[in-house]
């Protein structure tokens, strides 16, 4: 049967279907030895040889869901030209191959959310679905209630506001401010460039959750497998 290339590409658990649109745009799938970069081709994987960088595409055999406690340090790509060390090498005893949802900055700590299943990772990363990201942020100063407010209702972000956030002042005092910040948006570098936009420097960061699936007390580093009960938190 038919399907378009990137949804095969992410069904086969390489990555989400928006990160496969990313691979054919750059050249890096070929269908039968010959590079695609044609958005929307559709056809049969069991007729036609499918290759990402050269090498052959395999399909998952079981499903795979992590939830992991990223350190700082760390990139949330399958490599980096760069040379520094990425997610997926903190994952251990698990044979199948995954990929990060979406990204967390170098420096920044917290959930992130793992796995080899493309549908579930596009569902995920799809502004319709909200899915509400908390994190914890340290910022250089003391934040106002006028600029708490101005968070709440969104802020320019290169021409663009940012859809409301909610924000909940945890601890102010004269040299920085702990907050909690809840958005659904993931925009890259997003609560650092909102915190910016009020004039102050975030010095640390941690996301603590994904709808209601909590970090927890997962060891900084660390990874659990996800039941189904888990998943169904993302949502709720």
């Amino acid at each position: 049967m038919e399907e378009r290339l990137q949804k095969i590409l992410a069904t086969a658990g390489l990555c989400s279907r928006r990160k496969a649109e990313e691979y054919i745009l750059k050249g890096r799938v070929a269908v039968d030895g010959k590079i695609v970069t044609e958005m929307g081709l559709k056809i049969d994987p069991v007729k036609h040889t499918i290759t990402v960088d050269n090498q052959p595409l395999k399909k998952s055999k079981k499903k795979i869901y992590l939830l992991l406690n990223k350190p700082a340090g760390y990139v949330t790509t399958l490599s980096d030209p760069q040379g520094r060390p990425i997610v997926t090498s903190l994952i251990k005893n698990i044979s199948e191959r995954v990929f990060p949802v979406g990204r967390l900055d170098f420096e920044t700590e917290g959930a992130l959310l793992l796995t080899n299943d493309g549908d579930l990772a596009q569902k995920i990363l799809h502004p319709k679905f909200e899915i509400r990201k908390t994190y914890l942020v340290l910022v250089a100063g003391r934040v106002t209630r006028e600029k708490i407010d101005s968070l709440e209702k969104g802020v320019m972000l290169n021409g663009k506001k940012t859809w409301p956030a909610k924000i909940e002042v945890i601890e102010t005092t004269a040299k920085s401010s702990k907050l909690k910040i809840i958005i659904h948006e993931g925009r890259k570098r997003q609560v650092r460039r909102m915190c910016a936009a009020i004039g102050h420097t975030v010095t640390y960061l941690k996301r603590i959750a994904y709808g209601q699936l909590n970090l927890g007390n997962l060891p900084l580093g660390k990874t659990r497998l996800l039941t189904k009960a888990d998943l169904q938190k993302l949502f709720s």
